[in-house]
């Protein structure tokens, strides 16, 4: 009786072994030590300069200035780095082991469905979300008509496991998509309260084949995602090449682990390097957790955002400047908390650009207000039929509509 007792007491375990850690954080020191070469360097050329001094050659000192720049933004970014390495490196979580008797109860069920099981734990990561982890293999299950086992997916299986567990789980979203025959280890979340529907329109510039605004619905991780738009300065294949590279480059940062404001700092460092003001993008990025409703916006020079709680509507605005105009930008940052039935509409320029020359920006939010579909696909479609009648049927600039839906799911 007390070993069992003693299998059910929670632990706290380390994510990486400590080998793996140690070196983790001797990269993240080296990174911050760069990161201080850096800016002690560009220190000591601010000190040695007399105070006053005129430069004696414009275009020499704009190059320096732009060196400096550089620099100064490269050193943000090492630092950024480091922060994440360390962060990984003392990761650690809280784990269960599933006591003897619950242990055998799950593996008879999953045996009746050709599926051995190994191992079986409770785990609680440092947001406070608990995580289920099973290993196990398929060792049998149906015939195609191939003759070739079908394997199960792990969507499937996260429906039976919920049953078993009394508990409503959904694949983590880095776990397998289908069982193996080999040992993996599988994981499972706690299904989030919210649930999303999107949908999107767009219009292409009538002088041109593409259109110069790029988007992405991108899961962050389970439980979160990411509306990601930007409107690149210009149009045609210049400005979509522009405005992909920005979303490309943004999905790619927050898969490596960096947060939202750093990820958008080093695309805009990236930009103004590129050092082509015509090349120019905005970024529009709404983060939303579908386990609180919290939601974060994060803007570049982009459009309004817009929150349609039924009749009522909440904008967003922004002032700054779009990416690449100078190397240090910050961002303009809103933070909402979403419930069940709203809506949140982001717009690329060309569609407030298409209102301004009927009703205008300003009445806007009443027309948003008296919509009344609940598809997320006929909002967006209203609301461009809407933008382009207000220019006569003229698309001057490259038009798109996003638009989220969230609902709670005990109530669907």
């Amino acid at each position: 009786m007390r070993r069992q007792t003693e299998r059910k007491e929670i632990e706290k375990i380390e994510m990486i072994p400590e080998y793996g850690k140690q070196r983790l954080l001797n990269y993240a020191e080296s990174f911050r030590d760069l990161a201080d070469f850096f800016e002690d360097g560009q220190a000591g050329r601010e000190e040695d300069k007399p105070a006053g001094e005129e430069p004696e050659d414009r275009q020499e000192y704009l190059l320096k200035r732009h060196l400096q720049e550089s620099q100064g933004l490269l050193a943000e970014h090492l630092k950024e780095m480091a922060h994440i390495m360390a962060t990984v490196a003392k990761e650690t979580c809280r784990y269960r082991p599933m006591g003897e008797r619950r242990h055998r109860q799950m593996a008879a069920l999953l045996k009746e469905s050709g599926i051995q099981l190994k191992d079986f734990l409770e785990m609680e990561h440092e947001d406070g979300h608990w995580e289920i982890s099973l290993m196990m293999r398929q060792t049998s299950g149906k015939r195609s008509r191939f003759g070739e086992t079908e394997y199960i997916s792990t969507e499937d299986l996260a429906d039976y496991i919920s049953v078993a567990l009394n508990r409503r789980l959904c694949a983590a979203k880095n776990t397998p998509a289908y069982l193996a025959a080999e040992y993996n280890t599988y994981y499972f979340l706690e299904e989030p309260p919210y649930h999303l529907l999107t949908g999107f329109a767009k219009a292409v510039k009538e002088t041109e084949k593409v259109s110069g605004d790029s988007y992405s619905f991108y899961e962050a991780d389970t439980g979160r995602l990411l509306v990601l738009l930007s409107d690149g300065v210009g149009s045609g294949e210049e400005a979509c090449r522009e405005s992909g590279r920005v979303i490309e480059m943004m999905e790619r940062l927050l898969e490596a682990g960096f947060a939202k404001e750093p990820a958008v700092q080093m695309v805009n460092g990236a930009m103004a390097a590129a050092g082509q003001e015509e090349t120019m993008s905005t970024l529009d990025v709404c983060d939303i957790d579908l386990y609180t409703g919290n939601c974060e916006f994060v803007k570049m020079g982009a459009a309004c955002t817009y929150i349609k709680r039924g009749h009522l509507v909440d904008r967003l605005s922004a002032r700054n400047l779009p990416l690449g105009v100078f190397w240090q930008m910050t961002p303009e940052i809103h933070t909402r908390t979403l419930q069940s039935g709203d809506y949140v509409i982001m717009l690329s320029d060309g569609v407030l650009d298409a209102l301004s020359e009927g009703i205008g920006e300003e009445a806007f939010p009443e027309i948003i207000g008296r919509m009344n579909y609940n598809n997320p696909n006929e909002i967006a479609n209203q609301i461009l039929a809407y933008a382009i009648g207000q220019s006569r049927g003229r698309i001057r600039d490259d038009m798109t509509v996003l638009v989220t839906g969230i609902w709670d799911q005990s109530v669907l």
